[in-house]
């Protein structure tokens, strides 16, 4: 599932259509938020040097980890970082976010930064600027034309931190909607955050990818140093819950398990059984019944619906709201069609209704039968 992920962001945005967007969900009860965005980010970058994503280049927005960091991990990955000026650009918000180093030591820290590969953001909060030097450095990748490339950003925590709320929203929705952006994804830290922050950067995903921790408990009856030992091994463990947001609106909720190694984290898939979560437990916790059960379900089936042809051999007679014949027309279409007259009797429980209109402006045709049409 990990890979349908990867796909998502690999295929990029159709013609006319905003580019996939992708949340990654940690929290301090499962903090493997970077793992799981460090594996995004190689995959994707592994297929823009292949020729196999429709992007053809990436920018990369590094809030918590410096530049360095991220050249080191492509490299320990096995991807070709000597030619990453030619598909790769960093934004460095990590080294000094708000300028304060660059106004008390002055030019020696540009001068420093210069030399690398990134380009130095010293004002995190003005999220305009930043939405710039993003297009001008995708463009300086991939040029001026239908070409796409695409964007990382590893914690919008931070702009959270340091901006409010609408604006970040502004930037992922300029940044979607860009017809040279070909995918974008992020990560948060949820816990971190009122949900209404968490929820706007939801819905304007096409894709969530939520860490949560196993929820296996430890047997009371075993003794302390094997629930140690258990609670260590599940440390490193957890599941991956995914919601994909298709194009015709359909939503479809899977999920795997996860471990992480020292090589990075690994995804381990589950058959499709146990993959698909149980739609039932996503309908909502209210005080009344949603569902039937079969005995209510067996006296639905057997109630008469009005007007219900029920094939018993006698004639079935519906009156369908105009004027009734006269008399004698009704008596002779009743013999014609029984063979036997109609006579008057009185019938207990049965009465008359007669409509009266209440004004001449009413439309003529107001007491008709509304079902008139149907087909029954």
């Amino acid at each position: 599932m990990a890979e349908s992920i990867c796909r998502a962001l690999r295929d990029g945005a159709l013609e006319g259509e905003h580019a996939p967007a992708l949340t990654i969900k940690d929290s301090i009860r499962c903090s493997f938020g970077f793992d799981a965005f460090n594996f995004v980010l190689c995959n994707l970058a592994s297929n823009i040097l292949a020729g196999k994503s429709q992007a053809r280049g990436l920018v990369l927005v590094a809030f918590s980890r410096s530049p360095s960091f991220y050249i080191d991990l492509l490299r320990s990955r096995g991807i070709d970082v000597t030619s990453s000026n030619k598909w790769l650009r960093i934004i460095d918000c990590y080294s000094d976010p708000l300028g304060w180093k660059e106004r008390l030591q002055g030019s020696e820290r540009v001068a420093r930064v210069s030399r690398a590969a990134e380009t130095l953001c010293m004002d995190a909060r003005d999220l305009d600027k930043l939405f710039s030097t993003i297009l001008e450095l995708g463009k300086g990748l991939v040029g001026h034309g239908k070409v796409r490339f695409s964007v990382a950003i590893d914690l919008a925590s931070a702009m959270l931190r340091h901006t409010l709320l609408p604006s970040v929203a502004g930037l992922i929705s300029n940044l979607r909607s860009h017809d040279q952006v070909s995918s974008i994804f992020w990560l948060i830290h949820s816990d971190l955050h009122e949900d209404r922050a968490v929820m706007v950067l939801e819905y304007m995903s096409s894709v969530v990818a939520k860490l949560e921790p196993n929820t296996q408990s430890t047997n009371g009856q075993r003794g302390n140093s094997e629930c140690l030992v258990l609670l260590e091994q599940n440390s490193r463990k957890g599941k991956l819950h995914v919601r994909f947001k298709r194009r015709n609106g359909r939503v479809k909720v899977m999920y795997e398990e996860f471990y992480v190694e020292q090589a990075g984290i690994k995804f381990v898939a589950v058959n499709s059984a146990n993959g698909m979560v149980d739609h039932n437990n996503l309908i909502p916790k209210v005080q009344f019944n949603l569902q039937l059960s079969e005995k209510e379900r067996i006296d639905r089936e057997k109630v008469v619906l009005p007007f219900e042809h029920q094939g018993n051999g006698k004639l079935v007679q519906i009156y369908d709201g105009r004027q009734s014949l006269p008399e004698g027309q009704k008596d002779a279409m009743m013999l014609a069609s029984t063979g036997k007259s109609t006579q008057k009797e009185p019938v207990s429980g049965m009465g008359e209704i007669h409509y009266v209109r209440d004004s001449d402006d009413e439309l003529p045709d107001s007491d008709e039968d509304p079902d008139d049409d149907l087909d029954i």
